[in-house]
């Protein structure tokens, strides 16, 4: 799966080629984040606040799938081993940062591949005021599976949801409005979608079709007609480009992630955007502390680290509303009543969902290699039938 911020606008909020701050220190924090996921503001607030000189260097990254790549390239024994396919990131450290941005869909993997470390973060205050929900995702076994006791691998900053984006002009001359994901099996748009091409998310769109769970272990007997009717809908499947055809009016509706969506609804009034009421996917970018970073030396202590602070301050009050107001995505730290929010975020139902509608709503979770493989071959019997 990749996601990432598409057709980024003049006004939106980037770090560039990176935020350094220079101070006469050998300390240092290096972080390759999610490019758009964290607003400049935040960084240089956090800077400000520093007791004690650090050197900040920022590098923002364009696809989550290239950040998973980086953790593996410094993985890779020894480091300076020659290279076949991988091409340099810009600006990338020889050695590991000392955090890194992954998606919730990459950390059973990264830590199978022993990718990351655990973050001790138990005694932590941001930890402990976040809802189960959040602390759930992140506490693993050390093959990557949801374990309510297991260790903590990972510090969630930003969130999003999966969403219906569709052409206004074309629904209105249709006479009504997609609001559930069955609108999208309706003959009227008929190879005019496009969806993401990920088998768990499209399969898992097809599952709520059914009113199933998308982690159902095992495909029901009517998930392949379902499947199959959702797949003669599509005229394009794109990883990282499943915008780029509604954005060019070559189909009418897309399914695609309320991070990827906002910024063009906010420069562009042609489309409009809904979640559901059946609920969606839920999907969240986390921080994570690659294997043999610079302050593994150490050991990264909550009172201590560098890296530590910063994963305390994304939590806070403060900086969990402004991200929330400067970023597409929310943060999980947020947990200010509906009422006291400020306007902009109580009126945006895209990305601040209803609560009902998050309570129908889930992560994707791992899969056993049985049923991934199961459903697997299910996906790819459908898409060779019309294959050529």
């Amino acid at each position: 799966m990749k996601r990432r911020s598409l057709l980024i606008g003049a006004g939106a909020l980037a770090l560039g080629q990176g935020l350094t701050g220079c101070r006469a220190s050998t300390t240092a924090l290096r972080v390759q984040y999610l490019q758009n996921s964290m607003p400049v503001q935040l960084v240089q607030r956090f800077e400000q606040q520093l007791t004690s000189p650090i050197n900040l260097d920022f590098i923002p990254i364009g696809q989550l799938a290239t950040l998973f790549e980086q953790l593996q390239q410094w993985h890779q024994t020894p480091i300076q081993a020659t290279r076949t396919f991988w091409q340099p990131l810009p600006r990338s450290p020889q050695h590991p940062a000392d955090l890194v941005t992954l998606g919730d869909y990459w950390l059973k993997p990264a830590i199978q591949q022993q990718l990351i470390q655990p973050l001790p973060l138990e005694q932590s205050q941001g930890w402990q005021r976040l809802a189960p929900r959040w602390q759930q995702l992140v506490r693993r076994n050390p093959q990557g599976e949801p374990d309510l006791n297991g260790e903590i691998w990972a510090a969630p900053y930003r969130w999003g949801t999966l969403a219906l984006v569709y052409q206004v002009e074309a629904f209105e001359r249709l006479g009504w409005t997609p609001t559930q994901w069955s609108d999208l099996n309706r003959p009227e748009v008929q190879q005019q979608l496009s969806l993401p091409d990920d088998a768990r998310v499209v399969i898992g769109l097809a599952l709520k079709q059914l009113g199933r769970s998308i982690n159902t272990p095992t495909p029901p007997s009517s998930l392949a007609a379902q499947l199959r009717q959702l797949h003669q809908q599509v005229k394009f499947y794109s990883s990282d480009a499943y915008l780029q055809p509604l954005l060019l009016k070559d189909t009418w509706l897309a399914v695609g992630w309320s991070t990827d969506i906002l910024p063009v609804l906010e420069s562009d009034r042609r489309f409009a955007a809904v979640i559901p009421s059946e609920g969606t996917v839920l999907t969240a970018d986390l921080w994570v502390h690659p294997t043999g970073s610079s302050s593994t030396t150490n050991g990264l202590s909550p009172s201590t680290s560098i890296a530590s602070e910063w994963i305390e301050f994304c939590w806070s009050e403060a900086a969990a509303l402004e991200l929330s107001l400067l970023s597409a995505g929310l943060s999980p730290a947020l947990t200010s009543a509906s009422s006291q929010l400020p306007t902009s975020l109580q009126a945006n139902s895209l990305k601040r969902p209803e609560d009902t509608v998050l309570q129908q709503s889930e992560f994707l979770q791992p899969l056993s290699r049985a049923a991934t493989e199961r459903y697997q071959r299910l996906w790819s019997a459908i898409r060779q039938e019309t294959a050529g």
